[in-house]
């Protein structure tokens, strides 16, 4: 990012920061988030019984048939169920993510006189681990809503609260799957931070603007198509520790490891990678979109406000 160099405070540095992040994370989010519903439709859903269709419960037999019937049984406003706890979290969200990645680099030189891929890997990972913790209450809220088939939408504020009145604020309630997200949220990070730094800085710059956009959108695109590849077994574990569980009343999902294993076990290593289709749809379009919002955004705040 061709920033300029004036000698600003690190606050403003960092109010800056949150600005240019959460703005990137609201428009990404909103964009995005229809891949997002249908990415935990489908990571959610079980192979299905003998006699799921007698029952008439759905399921979802791929992307654009999880988007026709959802269309057809709860309306188009479905696509966005559960958008409020992710855009309530994306400004602390970006805020941490950007500010500690920042921060957390020259921990992670190891005597480098200037970052390297293990760097940026190692600074994503701790951004990503330490994003988690923030944002997991909002996940638990977001995935109950999108699970919820029913036409009429509860609004984000009623479902938290049914979920704190059954089953509390701890690891059984607003903060279950916390590992799962410390997990996806890391791993993702370590990827798709350290592939596109190291890759930004290798791959030449273009003098013509137009050219210079494309080459970041292209690696960020590429960043987060990676990424998603790496950490999907970790969003697979967490829908299903968050989302409903097979049968009520009964705990099926708990630990991180362990669901992973469930679902490997009863219906076999291509289920660890459901969802990959609507991710890749979301978060690679969405990285580049994330990235490149927040640096033209920082840009321009520092050119401007500084």
């Amino acid at each position: 990012m061709a920033s300029p160099q004036q000698d600003i405070s690190h606050a403003k540095r960092a109010a800056f920061q949150v600005l240019a992040g959460g703005s990137a994370g609201f428009l990404e989010v909103c964009i995005m988030q229809p891949l997002d519903v249908v990415k935990t439709r489908i990571q959610i859903q079980a192979t299905p019984a003998p006699n799921a269709a007698a029952l008439g419960e759905l399921h979802y037999n791929g992307v654009f048939d999880c988007f026709a019937k959802m269309y057809r049984h709860e309306g188009i406003s479905s696509y966005w169920k559960g958008i409020m706890p992710p855009i309530l979290a994306e400004t602390p969200k970006r805020a941490i993510k950007f500010l500690v990645f920042e921060q957390t680099k020259p921990l992670f030189q190891f005597g480098s006189p200037t970052p390297t891929p293990l760097t940026f890997s190692l600074a994503g990972l701790t951004a990503g681990t330490l994003e988690a913790i923030a944002v997991n209450p909002f996940e638990v809220v977001k995935v109950a809503q999108q699970a919820d088939r029913q036409k009429k939408m509860l609004s984000t504020f009623a479902v938290a609260k049914g979920i704190i009145k059954q089953d509390g604020l701890g690891f059984s309630g607003l903060n279950k799957g916390i590992t799962a997200t410390m997990g996806r949220n890391g791993v993702f990070n370590m990827v798709y931070f350290g592939f596109y730094h190291s890759v930004k800085n290798v791959v030449p710059e273009y003098k013509e603007s137009h050219l210079e956009f494309l080459r970041k959108v292209t690696i960020g695109f590429l960043a987060g198509t990676l990424a998603c590849f790496v950490n999907i077994p970790f969003d697979v574990a967490k829908s299903r520790i968050q989302g409903p569980q097979p049968v009520a009343g009964q705990i099926k999902y708990r630990g991180t490891f362990s669901s992973m294993g469930i679902v490997y076990r009863e219906e076999g290593f291509r289920a660890l990678y459901k969802g990959l289709v609507p991710k890749i749809m979301r978060l690679g379009p969405g990285g580049a979109i994330l990235l490149l919002v927040f640096e033209y955004s920082y840009d321009y705040l520092l050119h401007n406000y500084s």
